[in-house]
C-alpha cells in the first residue's frame, strides 16, 4: 500500500461525498450518520467540521459562492463563511422514510442527485436532477441505496450506481435530455462480495468507484473493462474524489458503521479520510447553479 496515507482521522460513521473545491483549494465530504460537514486542506493540514441539521448525503460547490447540501429532507444551502445552513426546497414527492445520497454536477450547472431509503433495504429511490430551482424525477428508479451519479468531462455520459444489486449503469447525456440507461458494470463479476459506491470520472473517461465491503477502489475503462484496483487499509471505501493542485491526488472516504470491534481492529482506519496518487488526473467540477 505504498503511497496510500491517512491524512484525518475523522472516525466517520458514514463519511461519503468528497468533492474537490477548486475556488478554495479544500476537499468537503459528510458523516452522513453524524450529521457532519467537514472540510479540509490539504495544503495545511487544517480541517474542521459545521453540525449540519439532520443527516447530510452531499455537497457541492456552487456558482454564488455558497454550497448546496442534500439533507435528509431537502436542498440546503450552506455558508462556508458563516457556518449556517439554510433550507432551499423540499423534493417533492419524497417520503419522510427517505433520505438524500450522493450527486455531481454536470458541465450546465444541473445538479444530479438519489434518493433512498433510510433503512436500506425497500426499493423507494429515486435519481433527481435539480435545475436553477426545479428538481424533477430523471434517471433510474425503485433503487433501494442509489449511489452517484458521476459526469465524465464534457457531460456527455452519466453513471448512475445501484449498490444493493451491485451494478452501475451509464446514460447518454445532453442539455435537452438524459438517455435510457444501460448496464456498465456488474461489480459481482469483479468483486463479488463487494457493493459499488459513489463514483467519479476522470479525464481518460475511466470511472473510479469505491468498494463497499471491499477494502479497495477499483477503476474501470469507459468501455466498463476492469484496469486497475488499489487496495486500501479500511473495510468500506465509499467515495473517492481526484483533486489537489495537480487533480491528481485520491481523497477516498470510507466508514465503520456495523463493523464489529475485531474488524475495527482488523481496520483501524475505517472512518478516516485517505489519499493516494494517481497517474490521470481529475476533472475540476462544474459549480451547481442557484
Amino acid at each position: 500500500m505504498t503511497g496510500i496515507t491517512e491524512v484525518l482521522q475523522a472516525d466517520c460513521a458514514l463519511g461519503e461525498g468528497p468533492i474537490w473545491d477548486a475556488r478554495r483549494k479544500v476537499v468537503w465530504f459528510v458523516d452522513i450518520k453524524r450529521h457532519r460537514l467537514w472540510h479540509f486542506d490539504p495544503a495545511n493540514g487544517s480541517n474542521a467540521i459545521s453540525d449540519a441539521p439532520d443527516q447530510i448525503g452531499w455537497v457541492l460547490p456552487a456558482s454564488n459562492g455558497q454550497l448546496l447540501c442534500g439533507l435528509k429532507d431537502g436542498l440546503y444551502t450552506f455558508s462556508p463563511e458563516a457556518a449556517q445552513f439554510a433550507k432551499l426546497m423540499d423534493v417533492p414527492g419524497e417520503l419522510p422514510t427517505n433520505r438524500l445520497n450522493d450527486a455531481c454536477t454536470d458541465r450546465w450547472g444541473r445538479v444530479w442527485f438519489g434518493s433512498m431509503d433510510d433503512g436500506e433495504s425497500d426499493k423507494n429511490g429515486r435519481f433527481y436532477v435539480f435545475d436553477r430551482g426545479t428538481i424533477a424525477p430523471a434517471g433510474p428508479s425503485g433503487i433501494a441505496i442509489t449511489n452517484g451519479p458521476a459526469v465524465n468531462a464534457d457531460s456527455s455520459r452519466i453513471y448512475f450506481t445501484d449498490s444493493v444489486n451491485q451494478k452501475i449503469m451509464v446514460a447518454d447525456l445532453d442539455k435537452e435530455k438524459v438517455s435510457e440507461s444501460r448496464m456498465f458494470v456488474d461489480i459481482t463479476a469483479h468483486f463479488p462480495e463487494a457493493f459499488p459506491d459513489g463514483p467519479t470520472v476522470d479525464s481518460e473517461g475511466c470511472l473510479w468507484t469505491g468498494l463497499y465491503n471491499g477494502s479497495a477502489a477499483a477503476r474501470f475503462s469507459p468501455a466498463g473493462e476492469l484496469i486497475e484496483t488499489t487496495a486500501l487499509p479500511a473495510k468500506n471505501i465509499t467515495k473517492l474524489c481526484l483533486g489537489g493542485q495537480d487533480l491528481r491526488t485520491a481523497f477516498v472516504t470510507t466508514a465503520r458503521q456495523g463493523m464489529s470491534e475485531q474488524a475495527l481492529a482488523d481496520s483501524p482506519l475505517s472512518g478516516s479520510l485517505l489519499t493516494f496518487r494517481v497517474k490521470v488526473p481529475g476533472i475540476t467540477p462544474a459549480e451547481a447553479a442557484l
